[in-house]
């Protein structure tokens, strides 16, 4: 098969300048860095719970056997366990360590939730330039008669500003944005098993308060109408 035909520095550039404008100008700044962030991120080594864990055991080991006042913070180059881990020690508690994690968890999920947005949105503006550029090439049709090659020259821009449209939004922008997102529903998954590891090897040493570990709320202790008639 010729792909020839199929190339075509106009219609690539009504279908990837204008979608890349329209994207720009529906998201503010903000949001284009994060977005900008996110797919940085998939370019760095992905985190991994077995790593983690190897690095924090040296921490955990030495808390339970010595207490937590005997032990210093040593960092492990992941910002959010190092600042949980530091906080642990300093407030002689597990809450922090948890709170600390709920922050980055939410500061991550925006993230992601605004670069899967922006991707989607782009991969809908993708067809729409593809339709810009099938009425450009038949706005060039001559006024004054029909003429063959100019006809078939309109088709065929018209045909390929429309593949490029398609082609565009299916296979670059919308698996971008799938891939964003499942990127990040397995990062979290694998902080909140080192987050879930921490609190079973640490609860024997350290307090903390239940209801701050727990991210959806448990059903609330039901009372003794025996026990409230004795006392009444």
């Amino acid at each position: 098969m010729d792909f020839a035909p199929l190339i075509d520095g106009t219609s690539a550039t009504i279908v990837l300048g204008g979608t890349a404008l329209a994207t720009v100008l529906r998201s503010g700044p903000k949001e284009l860095a994060q977005t900008a962030r996110a797919l940085a991120a998939l370019f760095r080594p992905r985190f991994s719970a077995e790593q983690a864990k190897a690095d924090l055991a040296g921490q955990v080991s030495a808390i339970r056997r010595d207490g937590v006042l005997r032990v210093n913070p040593r960092p492990i180059g992941d910002r959010e366990f190092d600042e949980a881990t530091d906080a642990l020690i300093r407030s002689r508690s597990l809450d922090p360590l948890v709170d600390r994690h709920h922050t980055y968890r939410r500061a991550r999920l925006a993230q992601a939730n605004v670069a899967v947005r922006t991707f989607a949105q782009a991969a809908e503006l993708g067809p729409v330039f593809g339709m810009v550029g099938t009425l450009v090439s038949l706005s060039g049709l001559p006024a004054d008669g029909l003429d063959p090659a100019a006809l078939n020259g309109a088709i065929s821009m018209a045909v390929v500003t429309t593949l490029y449209g398609l082609l565009l939004a299916n296979i670059v922008l919308a698996p971008i944005a799938r891939v964003i997102e499942r990127q990040a529903q397995a990062e979290e998954q694998a902080r909140q098993d080192v987050i879930d590891w921490l609190t079973r090897q640490l609860e024997p040493a350290l307090p903390y308060s239940a209801p701050s570990l727990r991210e959806v709320g448990g059903p609330a202790p039901r009372a003794n109408p025996q026990r409230e008639r004795q006392h009444a």
